[in-house]
């Protein structure tokens, strides 16, 4: 298989503040050393882009040594926490902006969806920007004209072709946008986050048409959302960014676990002891083994630690365990099985087990809450990593792939 993409220690640095030498003199020298193809010699090393941390440099590196290709008819997924990297790495793709360092090679044309309104005129209807966008990736235009009826109508905007696309609104501008993306020649296609501006309905057609181009039509896709979901849904392969730098780039199911593993890094509960009643902790174990992990298969056992200053009757407790898209999978909840507790002074432990603990090996996060009907005493919902890396012996003989869901049902066949 060809390859579509393929990047080559691709580095982005931005400075902070004021931009320029200082020096008009050594703005014409950075210029000189730019036309003889020699480094930048005013370029700082700068520090790493990690924005949870107050800057100490003028210069942030956006994006460091860079490296993956992406081969024609692939799907990839680019994920990673807000400020990661990912839209800046679109934008030298899509060649609206240039790397510090590093090289590109692109065999084929580029149709990008960035944000609203991106590679669209105000002041032009929508089918005077139809066209211009088809210009602009170098079709003719009897070209555009065959696809013209196409785009209109899975945009849905058929009744404001001809209106100036700055009366849109930002769905309208968005259903256009895309479509224009798809439908026109292009051999790649690169969609932002963008897309969670449109409807729940157009959301599942954009995802239809871009599985249809790169199945059906051997385009290649590069996706960047923070619905995983939608990139489970559409994406084969995963390419994770953190901090500007390339975390993992392999099959969408391991990238997929990692980048969970990375939201919740904790294990253990940060006690909010200004409460009366909180949280001090949750342990989570093998029945009979508190110094095994729980398995897939076995009894589990989950503990609550809780402090209280004073007697409270009538509470309930509960676990919400999600997996590595953000879905709830199970919900052990006292409540449902009309138990309730009495805490007393000091600290009270209760626990909650499950017979047949039937989510199958994963990362997975679990909130914990504590209260009553009424009242939430406390509610620990940052999510605590739940790592279940083995299967019971002798239960279950066959694990199913990743699409197969993630409950392990105990079954029997007659």
């Amino acid at each position: 298989m060809d390859l579509s993409i393929q990047v080559s220690n691709v580095s982005k640095q931005y400075r902070l503040g004021q931009v320029g030498t200082g020096t008009l003199r050594n703005d014409l020298n950075r210029l000189w050393h730019q036309l003889r193809g020699k480094e930048d010699p005013y370029l700082k090393i700068g520090q790493e882009n990690d924005r949870t941390r107050k800057a100490e440099q003028d210069y942030v590196w956006a994006l460091q040594d860079i490296n993956f290709e992406v081969k024609q008819g692939e799907v990839l997924g680019i994920i990673g926490r807000n400020g990661a990297g990912k839209s800046t790495l679109l934008k030298i793709l899509s060649k609206i902006t240039a790397p510090t360092t590093g090289e590109i090679v692109i065999n084929g044309r580029i149709a990008s969806l960035l944000e609203v309104g991106t590679g669209f005129h105000p002041e032009l209807t929508g089918r005077e920007n139809i066209y211009l966008n088809g210009a602009i990736l170098g079709m003719r235009k009897f070209e555009i004209r065959k696809k013209f009826d196409e785009i209109v109508d899975f945009s849905g905007v058929a009744a404001y072709i001809d209106t100036p696309v700055k009366r849109y609104s930002s769905g309208m501008y968005v259903r256009l946008a895309f479509a224009v993306s798809a439908f026109l020649e292009s051999e790649i296609l690169v969609v932002d986050e963008v897309l969670a501006v449109g409807d729940a309905e157009f959301q599942q057609k954009c995802l239809g048409r871009m599985k249809d181009v790169s199945s059906n039509l051997g385009k290649t896709v590069l996706f960047v959302s923070h619905n995983m979901a939608a990139i489970q849904n559409l994406c084969t392969k995963g390419l994770l960014l953190q901090n500007g730098k390339v975390e993992l780039m392999d099959e969408l199911e391991k990238v997929l676990t990692v980048y969970n593993s990375k939201l919740y890094e904790s294990d253990q509960i940060v006690p909010n002891s200004g409460k009366p009643v909180y949280l001090k902790d949750v342990k989570s174990y093998k029945k009979g083994h508190p110094d095994l992990p729980i398995s897939t298969g076995c009894t589990a056992i989950f503990e609550f630690l809780i402090h209280s200053e004073k007697n409270v009757d009538q509470v309930v407790l509960g676990i919400g365990i999600n997996d590595y898209m953000g879905t709830r999978v199970m919900t052990p909840f006292s409540l449902y099985d009309d138990t309730f507790y009495t805490l007393v002074p000091g600290e009270n432990v209760i626990q909650c087990e499950i017979p047949f603990f039937s989510l199958k090996p994963g990362t997975y996060n679990a909130e914990v809450y504590v209260g009553t009907k009424e009242d939430v005493f406390d509610y620990y919902n940052k999510g605590i990593k739940l790592i279940i890396e083995t299967v019971e012996k002798g239960v279950i003989r066959h694990i199913p792939n990743a699409t197969q869901g993630a409950i392990i049902v105990d079954q029997k066949w007659y």
